[in-house]
């Protein structure tokens, strides 16, 4: 049977300040939004897409959903991740086969993760 799903399209981050969000993703991610609107800010990373979306309570932020950027480096990605101003969540770790993982909450609280992984291929 062939799967339904055709992959990973888009990871949305609630934010309490749009605008403080976008001006930290465009910092980190070295990158213009494709699309910038009050309600919904999109970047386009290697095909897939990170939006922000305003929400004014976002007390109630659970980590029990992780996405993994991929990175080349995850160690340099993880200490810059950290000097823009983002919080420590995992520590970078090699998971076994030379993959290794990070994470870190942004300024809103979202987890934010990093993934070199040789075996995945586009």
């Amino acid at each position: 049977m062939q799967t339904p799903f055709l992959g990973l399209r888009t990871a949305i981050y609630k934010v309490n300040d749009i605008a403080a969000a976008t001006d930290w993703y465009k910092k980190i991610l070295g990158i213009e939004p494709y699309f910038n609107e009050p309600f919904y800010v999109g970047f386009n990373i290697g095909g897939f897409e990170l939006g922000l979306q305003p929400q004014e309570d976002v007390a109630q932020k659970t980590d029990s959903v992780m996405t993994y950027w991929g990175v080349e480096d995850v160690e340099a990605t993880h200490a810059m991740l950290l000097s823009a101003g983002a919080l420590p969540h995992e520590e970078p770790t090699e998971v076994g086969g030379g993959i290794i993982v990070a994470a870190v909450k942004d300024p809103w609280g979202n987890v934010f993760g990093i993934i070199y992984n040789p075996y995945f291929k586009m």
